[in-house]
Formats: structure tokens, sequence, C-alpha cells
């Protein structure tokens, strides 16, 4: 018989070695780049991102007295209050029509998760299509209306609204589908047992739905607040960061000061900056949203 202590420790290298795949690219892409990113923050750099006087936290002291990184902020803010909660809304209403057994309902799942197989330079082409001022899709809708033509991608008051419908668009596929299999996760006995009580539709997705689809809409707001703050390929394709720096987000700011002005060291600092606020978000979330979380 194998001693208890032999054993465990058995079972431990093997859950090691089963690991170890996974940690190389955690080690290789994650962590590497982030002990990276913070030592090119505290240092000055050549032009080929080399490391050459030690400034300490010189960079960070830039940043935070330079008003056009607040204004990154608040933008990257507001483009996530845009996404998040009307991205999740629809899913949740497409998952909750394509959960119904209807004849060919199949087909409509099919469509509704259509915007996940596109990658987000063929979601932006189209939508530079769609909103072009002159013979664009949403232009003709509007001149159908009589309403006054909008300049979707050039007007500071529309762009980043524009640039939130491309991000909508492309999460609400893969946000349908993870939601669509929490409802069916959830028993149908016991919708079964609320019309038997007299339940009527609302109640049953209040007090049923709701509360047993909570871990699954928990899931989806982590995902979609951390997608937000991140989002950089549309913006970067259809504005770059314009007009007036209305959709110039954090990870754009980011990327220009790193490949433009070729301040690695500045470029470094933001990223640590954002990736503390996600961090501070996500426990956040963690520590509040979660009590109001449902496990079965």
């Amino acid at each position: 018989m194998i001693p208890k202590q032999k054993k465990t420790v058995y079972n431990t290298r093997q859950a090691l070695l089963y690991l170890l795949p996974s940690l190389l690219l955690f080690i290789v892409f994650t962590f590497y780049p982030l002990i990276r990113s913070i030592k090119l923050s505290l240092f000055n750099t050549n032009l080929m991102g080399q490391e050459t006087v030690f400034v300490g936290l010189h960079r960070y002291a830039e940043m935070f007295a330079s008003p056009q990184f607040f204004h990154s902020l608040l933008v990257t803010f507001l483009f996530t209050l845009y996404t998040v909660i009307p991205g999740i809304l629809i899913a949740l209403f497409l998952a909750y029509i394509v959960n119904c057994q209807l004849r060919y309902i199949s087909v409509f799942r099919t469509i509704f998760a259509f915007p996940l197989s596109i990658a987000v330079a063929g979601a932006s082409m189209i939508f530079m299509m769609l909103f072009n001022p002159g013979a664009g899709v949403f232009t003709y809708l509007l001149q159908l209306l009589h309403l006054s033509p909008v300049f979707w991608l050039s007007d500071p008051g529309w762009a980043l609204p524009s640039i939130a419908m491309i991000a909508i668009w492309r999460s609400v596929g893969f946000n349908t589908l993870v939601l669509l299999s929490g409802l069916q996760s959830i028993p149908e006995q016991i919708y079964e047992s609320a019309r038997i009580d007299g339940s009527v539709s609302w109640r049953q997705f209040k007090d049923i739905t709701l509360p047993l689809l909570s871990p699954t809409l928990f899931f989806v707001f982590i995902v979609s607040v951390i997608n937000a703050l991140q989002t950089f390929g549309e913006i970067n394709i259809l504005t770059q960061g314009g007009p007036m720096n209305e959709t110039n987000v954090i990870v754009y700011s980011i990327y220009r000061e790193a490949f433009f002005n070729t301040n690695f060291s500045y470029a470094s600092a933001e990223a640590i900056v954002l990736f503390v606020i996600i961090l501070l978000l996500t426990v956040f979330e963690f520590y509040f949203l979660e009590k109001r979380v449902f496990y079965r």
C-alpha cells in the first residue's frame, strides 16, 4: 500500500505535469511581459526600447500630471459604460428568445452567433461602409425618417458611441451563446412547478430565471468589462483616437506612445496602471457583486 504522503507528492507532481504547458504559456506571454513592462517603466529607453537611465517613478509622476492621461481614462470608462450593460441586455434578450423550443429556432441561433466569427478588422470595415456619411446604410435610414445626416466617425459627439455600437455587435454572439448555455442548464421541472402554482411568465423570469442565471451573468459581466477596458482594434482602424481625442482610449494611448512617439517607458507605465485598474475592478466586482450571485 502506498503511504499517504508519497501518494500526495505523486498526485502533486502529476498535476503539475498536466499544468506545465499552460504554465509555460502564462510565463512566456503574461508573466514575462508584465515584469518587463514594470522594468521598462522605471528606466528611460532608447529608440530600440532598451533601458538607458534609471528614473524610478518619474514616468508615473509625469503621467498623473498629464491631463491627456486622465482624458484617456475618462474615454475608456465611458466606452465601458456604453458597451457592457447594453451588450449584456441585448444578449440576454436574444438568448431568451432562442431558448424557446420553436421550429427552425436553430437557424436564428446560428444567425445571432454569427458576429462571433467575424474578426475585428472585418467588422470594422463592414461598419465603415455602414457609417459612410454619403452612401452608408445608416445615412439612408436617416433620410427615410427625414432626419439630418450624422457624421458617425468624424463627429466628436458621435464617434465614441459609434465605436461602441461595433463593440456591442461583436460581443453579442459570445454573450448570447454563454447566456443560452446558462438558460439551458436550468431544470425545466422548476418552471413546471411554477406554472402549476399559477406563476406567470414575468414572475418566472424574475424569480427563477434571473437568480439561477446569475452565475452566468456574473461571468459575462466580468469578461465584458475586461474586454471593454482593453479595446483597441476598432479604434485603430476607424478613428485612430480622433476626432479631437474623443476615442483615444487608454490602450490606444499606450500604442501611440510606444510605436509613434517611441516613448516605451511612458507607455509601459500606462500599461501597468491599466493592469492595476483592471485588477482592482475585478476584485471589487468579486467582492461586492458575487454576494448577489445565487449558486445552486
